[in-house]
């Protein structure tokens, strides 16, 4: 069944599930399960290009998990799009809210790799510093997504795309050099995730992009402002790029390598990598953006944009150009593959007014570009400091849905209806550059 009628009933189904997980503060046993490869429509699994992501949280509603209750959340808003991060030390990110959300988050996506699970790398100022024990049965990231109630739940969820922060659980770190053995032992587990993802949701119309956090702070750690003092004068090395170079090289041959060996249809599986001081690139200084990704064949390149939000209109354009550059050409991967991987304004220095109407200037652009995906930071805050919330949010913390909620329900409200009409009258859905045109305009009128 396709069309209108199709798109009425199923959303009805999505919103009822997505209400009663968000209203009656159950855990996630009590909601109804969803079969993870069961077949999205076209209206369903077709790319609105707009969505949110959740990623720790100083707040929360239920009694559910924070990755369980967000996840809801996102389906409730109208999006078919979910971000969040599997990795060592997901209980944190996942399991309950604490208002050192952002510390705990920093701390845990800073010391990855197994070589970290005694001893912290990087401690962060207002993190807990004692590593949670995780169950010692889930060895990888393959047995996170078929045990972890709430990863499970979240994967069989009716999302068609999924953006991942997937971190191994098996090999080392590789900063200070990448050796042979961890290079294999990252493949593996990309390699089997990825075959797990292909074989489990085949026939379903899903995507799966695995990536990582913002690469440039991987890639020199001592750059954030809490750990300069700490570090006076650090440079990025040879090492450190010849590192980062591996590990990537090591992860998109383990999704190449699984899309090949893994019987599957209509699902699939990318790599991506993200940057985050694109400006520094630009400058000829030593990052992500310059000196790793023209050396690996990423499928995308992820933005994190905060370097370019002090002058959006000037900047913006300009490291989405700059990445186009450095992206190696991928045959079987089409269309455009730079994407806004992350913007976001906080309420502590914007009106809700005025954080709608830059974002709206972000997604205005991102469109004009042909950006695949456009993702706001995030559904709950995960920011507190000095006795307030900072107001990343598309929910706040008394449980008000914002402006920029209200921009992205209207918009796929809109958008969905818009597809569905095409589609009956066609038999086609839009092409990308259709529904850009669309996606502007119906910004404009909203």
């Amino acid at each position: 069944m396709t069309g209108l009628r199709h798109l009425k009933r199923t959303r009805r189904e999505l919103f009822s599930n997505a209400a009663k997980f968000l209203a009656a503060a159950l855990p996630l046993n009590a909601l109804p399960a969803y079969r993870g490869n069961a077949p999205l429509s076209a209206v369903d699994r077709f790319n609105y290009v707009l969505g949110t992501q959740t990623i720790g949280a100083t707040y929360q509603f239920t009694q559910a998990s924070v990755l369980g209750e967000t996840a809801g959340a996102i389906l409730d808003l109208g999006s078919n799009l979910a971000k969040f991060t599997m990795g060592r030390g997901y209980e944190r990110m996942m399991h309950r809210a604490t208002r050192s959300a952002y510390q705990e988050t920093v701390q845990y996506l800073l010391n990855q790799g197994a070589d970290a699970l005694q001893e912290p790398r990087w401690r962060m100022p207002g993190a807990n510093h004692s590593h949670p024990t995780g169950n010692p049965n889930w060895k990888n990231l393959t047995e996170l997504a078929q045990h972890e109630p709430s990863y499970r739940w979240v994967l069989d969820a009716p999302f068609a795309y999924y953006h991942l922060w997937a971190y191994s659980l098996t090999s080392k770190w590789w900063r200070e050099g990448f050796p042979e053995e961890s290079q294999e032992a990252e493949y593996r587990e990309i390699h089997d995730f990825a075959a797990y993802l292909l074989k489990t949701y085949s026939g379903s119309g899903k995507s799966f992009y695995l990536g990582h956090w913002e690469g440039d702070w991987h890639l020199k750690p001592w750059f954030l402002p809490w750990f300069r003092p700490q570090h006076p004068g650090a440079e990025v090395t040879p090492a450190n790029i010849k590192g980062m170079v591996n590990w990537l090289t090591a992860r998109q041959r383990a999704v190449d390598d699984a899309k090949r060996d893994t019987p599957h249809h209509d699902v699939n599986v990318f790599h991506y990598s993200e940057a985050n001081l694109v400006h520094q690139a630009i400058d000829g200084r030593p990052s992500v953006a310059g000196s790793v990704l023209p050396q690996v064949d990423v499928d995308y390149i992820s933005y994190s944009t905060y370097d370019s939000l002090g002058d959006v209109p000037a900047k913006l354009p300009k490291a989405l150009d700059y990445l186009a550059t450095v992206l190696r050409p991928k045959p079987g991967v089409p269309g455009n593959r730079v994407f806004i991987g992350e913007y976001g304004f906080s309420r502590r220095s914007f009106s809700e007014a005025e954080r709608d109407r830059k974002s709206r200037e972000i997604m205005s652009i991102g469109l004009e570009y042909g950006c695949p995906f456009i993702l706001a930071w995030q559904m709950y805050n995960n920011e507190y400091s000095d006795g307030a919330e900072n107001g990343y949010w598309l929910i706040d913390d008394k449980g008000v849905k914002q402006l920029l909620w209200h921009t992205h329900h209207n918009f796929y409200k809109r958008a969905r209806r818009h597809v569905a009409t095409v589609l009956r009258e066609t038999g086609k859905v839009p092409s990308p550059d259709e529904f850009a045109r669309f996606a502007k305009e119906t910004l404009r009128s909203l």
